[in-house]
């Protein structure tokens, strides 16, 4: 039987689905499957309960494996690889066990912006295998932690 697992959105913004997204990787869903939140502030939280699997040394990504297998990744803004950690204070550590909703980072949304690049904060389904239905809410405005759709 397959687990359901509730998706939350990880900011407070604009919810819009992964094609939307201003980045070929994600939008033609090369990494997987997902949406994004186009946020109005800088407080980012779990999109899912799950363990903190790997956090990228530039922390503007962390993994995330809810147990029931679901791989998300929450990567936070485009291109910010770059900025190597600046605008990024993660709450978190790999290892971690979190609850959807749990702050997981703090980000300066007006140094991204500064560096001529989007904000742009996306949930990743990278195990897509796993996932057999994928159901996205309407495009809408939504508040961190609000349930936005669901995985199975």
């Amino acid at each position: 039987v397959p687990v359901t697992t509730v998706l939350q959105a990880p900011a407070t913004g604009k919810l819009v689905p992964i094609s939307d997204v201003d980045d070929a990787t994600f939008a033609q869903k090369l990494l997987g499957d997902g949406y994004a939140v186009e946020p109005t502030n800088g407080e980012i939280v779990a999109p899912v309960s799950g363990e903190v699997s790997s956090i990228f040394p530039t922390k503007h990504a962390l993994g995330i494996k809810t147990a029931s297998g679901l791989e998300i990744l929450l990567h936070m803004g485009i291109n910010t690889v770059e900025m190597n950690g600046e605008p990024f204070d993660l709450h978190v550590e790999s290892g971690d066990q979190i609850a959807a909703g749990t702050a997981v980072a703090t980000v300066d949304l007006a140094m991204i912006k500064a560096a001529d690049k989007a904000t742009t904060m996306m949930v990743v389904m990278t195990n897509m295998d796993q996932v057999h239905d994928f159901q996205l809410n309407q495009t809408q405005t939504v508040t961190a932690g609000e349930i936005v759709g669901a995985a199975e």
